[in-house]
């Protein structure tokens, strides 16, 4: 059994078998759900790699415990205490080279319409090849000549597709809103409790929603200081509570039956993140208060004591990370590509009320293979693929602009430390809390758009 299961392990990393767990008890899996999976193991393998390098933690830590650390970065030619491959410009190189591998797919896989095919083959498959590929790619980054050209070139280029990519990740978070509540709303037709679920996520969204929105007032606001936390925490919460009420006006109903306070409460605790993040990533501001400079509009840590900020680092890494990985995995599917273009459907789509719903259905089309020493896959895309192939890849492509830009602190890059993420700057600040006014505009706009273009959105 053992021997069976490395030989399909093997034909999955060099041929074109779709990779699987080699435990009987994993349910099974589809082609295109595996194929997705392995390359966003590669970005955030990449992304994993990419935060070490900007963590002076982590490199004195391999300062002290790797063996013969400096003479073994000299033998590689990596600079004194392997200098070349820590900082910023490491950073840009590796990005460089995952965004490269990732562009050369996004146009390997034009106009692919089914998994038959020879390029089908190598994009689903081949996964110790590509891995080999992109390791060369990442270390290309490191011998391009001019360096310093290239480093000023590719941070413009950067901060254009990151923009893009952050404009996608809003859409897609208002399509997740949207989606979540016509999900669960198709249930009470034949089950009550899904309303009585409705009820309770609406009501804990708006609880956590209004408690950050009082944090916010209580830390990050001074009766004489902080002019800019208490105008904009006021403008966010203003256009929250707007948005709140239209969704569930009647004139919104009519159009849309649907609507509820779900959306608006999936949207409010968004935009309250994005304000927090963006106070936080705000340079510090400082009040003499009898006779003593003092900092006021943080939150107030433990004096000497580093733990608090590094849970609220590795929570805001977690929910960025995590962002990131959804908007690329779900932006490909024929629904979100629907959705991005802001249209609907001409035939209206069966729901079927599940707990878990981000990832389309869990139908079994597609011819099931069984393996019998592992999990069983299914191949649903003979006939026609599942998501744009291309379109894939470039949004990774994008994504790694993304995380290369939010790693390194955007513009405030040269002396910035991953333990920093959310001590950032006058840059991230704005970029932060512009985000949070184009996801109102976009969830405002789904709301209204439809009385402007009926025929548009007709269902």
């Amino acid at each position: 059994m053992c021997n069976q299961c490395c030989i399909s392990q093997l034909a999955c990393c060099c041929g074109t078998a779709a990779c699987s767990c080699c435990c009987n008890f994993c349910p099974k899996i589809k082609q295109s759900t595996g194929t997705r999976v392995m390359y966003a193991l590669y970005f955030l393998l990449v992304t994993i790699i990419c935060v070490i390098m900007m963590s002076p933690t982590v490199e004195q830590v391999f300062k002290d415990h790797i063996p013969f650390y400096g003479e073994l970065c000299e033998q590689i030619k990596a600079g004194e205490n392997c200098k070349t491959l820590v900082g910023y410009s490491a950073v840009y190189k590796m990005c460089f080279g995952m965004a490269c591998f990732f562009f050369f797919f996004a146009l390997f896989t034009l106009r692919i319409n089914n998994s038959t095919g020879w390029r089908a083959a190598i994009h689903n498959g081949f996964w110790l090849l590509k891995f080999i590929v992109l390791v060369g790619c990442c270390a290309g980054g490191f011998f391009l000549p001019e360096e310093k050209t290239f480093l000023e070139v590719w941070r413009i280029v950067g901060a254009f597709g990151g923009s893009i990519f952050l404009l996608i990740q809003l859409k897609l978070l208002v399509e997740f809103a949207h989606r979540w509540n016509t999900n669960w709303s198709s249930g009470v037709k034949y089950n009550r409790m899904w309303y009585a679920a409705l009820a309770l996520v609406t009501l804990v969204l708006f609880t956590i929603s209004v408690g950050a929105m009082v944090f916010m007032a209580v830390y990050y606001t001074h009766p004489t200081a902080c002019l800019l936390n208490k105008f904009f925490l006021g403008i966010n919460s203003t256009l929250c509570f707007f948005v709140s009420l239209l969704a569930i006006s009647p004139f919104i109903q009519k159009l849309q039956p649907t609507s509820g306070l779900l959306q608006p409460g999936v949207i409010s605790v968004y935009v309250m993140y994005l304000t927090f993040s963006a106070f936080s990533s705000k340079p510090k501001e400082f009040l003499e208060v009898n006779g003593v400079n003092t900092t006021v509009c943080v939150f107030p840590f433990e004096p000497g004591s580093e733990s608090d900020r590094k849970i609220v680092t590795a929570m805001g890494a977690v929910i960025l990370f995590g962002c990131v990985l959804y908007s690329c995995l779900t932006s490909t599917t024929r629904r979100s590509s629907a959705a991005l273009r802001v249209v609907r459907n001409s035939e209206p789509e069966t729901e079927r009320a599940r707990c878990c719903f981000c990832f389309g259905d869990d139908t079994d089309d597609g011819d099931e293979e069984t393996t019998g020493t592992g999990q069983n896959v299914v191949y649903d895309e003979r006939e026609a693929t599942v998501y744009g192939y291309s379109y894939f890849h470039f949004v990774f492509f994008l994504g790694s602009l993304y995380v290369m830009m939010t790693v390194t602190n955007w513009f405030h890059y040269s002396d910035h430390k991953i333990e920093k993420l959310l001590d950032g700057s006058w840059s991230v600040f704005w970029i932060k809390m512009v985000s949070c006014w184009v996801c109102l505009i976009f969830y405002l706009a789904t709301l209204v758009a439809p009385m402007m273009c009926p025929k548009r959105f007709e269902a």
